[in-house]
């Protein structure tokens, strides 16, 4: 066991109006940040931190202030911070990585910890056979479509933004329940990655249900929860990972 831990979280869907008051998720959200410095190696926030997040060149959103200074503190003091981009804020550009010191991913991460694989991906759109859904996911990752949004004015375009959030399953606190490993969209993105490629741990957001089960004898899947409801996170101590509740 190794004395640095290296943790995992995600939907923290910070601004969301729904589940828990949102002052009050940011400010649990950075007590855990705090609780788990000191024994911290890296931290990953595996996507839909934000309930929506969109850059302009000198805009970003209001709010956040007391995660995003703390996400600037821990940087500063050495620990890196790796921010995976969501279905709820895809649009993350440069500021978190150049105001807050974050490392930002936009794609599953393969690492090895310890000598083990690790599959790291919020998960959106992995494995899915919701056409209308992935044509949605395409039309928001556009380019094209992006620098056209930019252009409308951020009272527009922030406004549109959370109307749009708040049209979610999400805000109506509505979830899906695990629905088994047959039908479950990403047990079937894992499997086939395991096709090609050796992996014990798969760790993904998006679902918003804890789970933490085996798919074969040596690879295992962790869904990670959300902060909505509950405060669920992964913690590897170098030889195991194990789904943790923080209150």
């Amino acid at each position: 066991m190794q004395d640095k831990k290296k943790y995992f979280a995600s939907d923290f869907h910070l601004g969301l109006n729904a589940g828990t008051d949102p002052a009050g998720r940011e400010r649990k959200v950075v007590r855990w940040l705090n609780s788990i410095a000191p024994s911290a190696e890296e931290i990953y926030l595996v996507g839909d931190v934000f309930d929506f997040w969109w850059e302009y060149r000198y805009v970003v959103p209001r709010g956040f202030t007391r995660f995003l200074g703390t996400i600037s503190s821990l940087t500063d003091s050495g620990i890196p911070v790796h921010f995976f981009s969501g279905n709820h804020d895809m649009w993350i550009g440069k500021y978190l990585e150049e105001e807050c010191g974050a490392i930002i991913h936009h794609k599953p991460l393969m690492a090895t910890f310890n000598g083990k694989n690790f599959y790291i991906a919020h998960g959106e759109g992995l494995g899915s056979r919701n056409i209308p859904f992935k044509i949605i996911l395409g039309i928001f990752r556009n380019r094209p479509l992006q620098i056209m949004y930019s252009s409308l004015h951020p009272r527009l375009g922030m406004g549109f933004g959370h109307w749009w959030s708040k049209k979610s399953r999400l805000s109506k606190g509505i979830s899906l329940d695990y629905l088994g490993m047959e039908k479950e969209d990403l047990f079937r993105h894992s499997l086939r990655i395991l096709e090609k490629d050796a992996v014990d741990y798969f760790i993904y957001g998006h679902r918003h249900i804890v789970l933490k089960q085996k798919i074969t004898d040596s690879s295992t899947v962790v869904i990670l929860g959300d902060w909505i409801r509950r405060a669920n996170y992964a913690e590897w101590d170098g030889e195991s990972l194990e789904l943790q509740f923080f209150d």
